[in-house]
């Protein structure tokens, strides 16, 4: 987690890649596809707090959290042991599960805390260290430095093995050291979840470290101010070697030095992947990004982000911040007095939208396409339990806008059009269509179906 000796160091880090960009998908890449869950893109939908570090306030936390429908949140493992309970009342509140830091070097503390949140329902996953090429990692005499990443592999693979091992976490996932990957100087492995056969590395094959990748992407990586299209989607490209620290970097070849080798393209496509940071501040000063962006442009490329990500592959996405501070930056959804910012309005609009709280059903499929559809359009659709199709459909425009039109593959008694930069409320309600005209720029529009 970030903390404010970290934040002078926020800028730098997203300026770290450069490269090139995505090519567009084919222009009817979604024509009769099933569903996803809309329950579960909620579910993706997480944030960094600081609970543990004294600066976020868990009831108004918890309060934000519920407001913007988010349900997942990050933080450190508390030196504190009262701020365990701090979680565990901030679930019962808003239903935010946590994804919680281990204590530095100590698998046996870490382990206590993960089993009381855990005991409450409260724990979403147990996480490696956070950045070890920022803040080093000691473990049994051994910390790590800039000529060996072993002791961030060694206690990788013991707090893996110790979560696995504890009946007390029995289906709670591990998420992978960050940044630990692309960063290591000696090749330990880092850039793999389990070491293949003729890996040739420090540690033995077949050493297990995690069940999802753990990078920080962040969305504004070398870029001065949305110069860009299509910024969220090139981001959570799993493959590009690009301008964000993405997958490619830390899992498929190593940026530190002359690299190292992990998975190919291919694999990386499937590989289980969380983000645990990103984003972008709407201030340039301490904590913040030389090329911040106005709360407008951030609140709609969160929108985009969200949506990008899980189209992408990413099973949770957390944005780096929840609220503004002195200390840590600019970088949240709400204000330093918790009140929300555009971003959370914003989201707030999308998760009421999408509301929905079950995964117990098959989704169907639609037969829809976007003819000719320009590279900076994309989709998602999704299902809610009672069976309304909901269809996400953004633009990753900087300037300008495009013209498109949504064929539906059949004719739907209802069509909701709703905009999340607006409101709750249908901006439009059609009836018997078989498709509908759009004029897409920077933000995602929802289309509503029921047959």
């Amino acid at each position: 987690m970030a903390t404010c000796a970290r934040n002078a160091l926020r800028w730098f880090i997203c300026l770290l890649f450069a490269g090139a960009v995505s090519s567009p998908l084919g222009a009817d890449e979604a024509a009769n596809t099933t569903a996803v869950k809309a329950n579960e893109f909620l579910n993706s939908i997480g944030v960094c707090t600081h609970i543990s570090q004294g600066e976020d306030h868990p009831a108004k936390v918890a309060e934000c959290l519920t407001y913007a429908g988010i349900r997942a949140l990050r933080d450190d493992g508390p030196k504190n042991p009262k701020t365990l309970q701090s979680f565990i009342d901030l679930y019962k509140a808003s239903g935010a599960k946590v994804v919680l830091l281990p204590k530095n070097g100590d698998i046996a503390a870490s382990l206590d805390q993960y089993e009381t949140l855990a005991a409450a329902g409260a724990l979403l996953a147990a996480e490696g260290p956070n950045e070890p090429n920022n803040f080093r990692v000691t473990y049994k005499g051994a910390a790590s430095s800039k000529e060996t990443s072993m002791p961030v592999a060694l206690f990788q693979k013991d707090l893996y093995a110790a979560v696995k091992a504890d009946p007390k976490l029995a289906g709670i996932p591990v998420f992978h050291s960050s940044e630990a990957g692309g960063s290591q100087p000696d090749n330990c492995g880092l850039q793999f979840l389990t070491l293949p056969d003729g890996a040739g590395t420090l540690m033995p094959d077949g050493t297990q470290y995690a069940d999802y990748a753990n990078t920080h992407n962040y969305v504004c990586a070398h870029l001065k101010s949305m110069s860009e299209d299509n910024i969220a989607w090139n981001a959570e490209d799993p493959t590009l070697k690009g301008k964000w620290d993405g997958m490619y970097v830390e899992y498929g070849h190593t940026w530190r030095g002359k690299g190292f080798d992990g998975y190919t393209p291919a694999q990386l496509e499937t590989l289980p992947r969380v983000t645990t940071e990103t984003g972008w501040s709407t201030r340039v000063g301490k904590g913040g990004h030389p090329d911040a962006i106005s709360e407008e442009q951030q609140g709609r490329l969160f929108l985009n982000l969200y949506l990008a990500a899980f189209k992408r592959g990413w099973s949770y996405t957390f944005i780096y911040m929840l609220r503004d501070s002195a200390g840590q930056g600019y970088w949240g959804l709400v204000h330093t007095d918790y009140t929300p910012k555009l971003s959370a309005d914003y989201l707030h609009n999308l998760t009421t939208i999408l509301a929905d709280k079950s995964s117990s059903f098959t989704p169907e499929k639609v037969n829809y396409a976007i003819p000719n559809k320009p590279a900076i359009v994309h989709d998602l659709l999704m299902q809610k339990s009672n069976g309304t199709f909901e269809l996400a459909v953004w633009g990753e425009q900087v300037k300008g806008a495009s013209d498109i039109i949504v064929n539906l593959g059949g004719t739907f008694a209802s069509v909701k059009v709703y905009d999340p930069t607006i409101g709750t409320a249908p901006t439009q309600t059609l009836s018997n269509v078989s498709s509908v005209p759009l004029t897409l720029s920077d933000h995602v529009v929802i289309l509503e179906l029921v047959k």
